[in-house]
């Protein structure tokens, strides 16, 4: 074979080789959600993760329709991109901007709202 040919190869199984973990690092907003978000609020947004009975300030319950309905898009986004005191809510709620992008964030906004089943505004 040569040289060239065998470069071609190379060059090609290089490439192929990423597509998969490229797809496999854009998790879901669930996935995400069980990773950062339910040790405290619970694996159904219920606020009763495994973190709840060392927490002094219990975490949001994120099925309560009538608080998330009250609570803006933007006010989730920044509560998620920068913590909690960004929104005057808890210190223990962690800004998660540094570990998850802008779009992986919003997809988070609209998982909670699936989860309260509402939208802002709206119950």
């Amino acid at each position: 074979m040569k040289l060239e040919n065998i470069l071609t190869v190379v060059t090609a199984t290089l490439f192929l080789s990423i597509i998969p973990i490229q797809g496999a690092m854009a998790a879901s907003a669930k996935d995400n959600y069980r990773t950062y978000c339910a040790q405290c609020h619970g694996l159904q947004g219920n606020g009763q993760g495994i973190n709840v009975k060392d927490m002094s300030v219990q975490p949001r319950n994120h099925t309560d329709t009538v608080y998330m309905s009250s609570r803006s898009d933007q006010d989730l986004f920044t509560a998620d991109k920068k913590g909690g005191l960004a929104i005057n809510k808890s210190v223990l709620m962690p800004p998660w901007g540094d570990t998850l992008n802008n779009q992986e964030i919003h997809a988070m906004v609209q998982y909670l709202r699936k989860l309260c089943h509402c939208q802002e505004g709206k119950q």
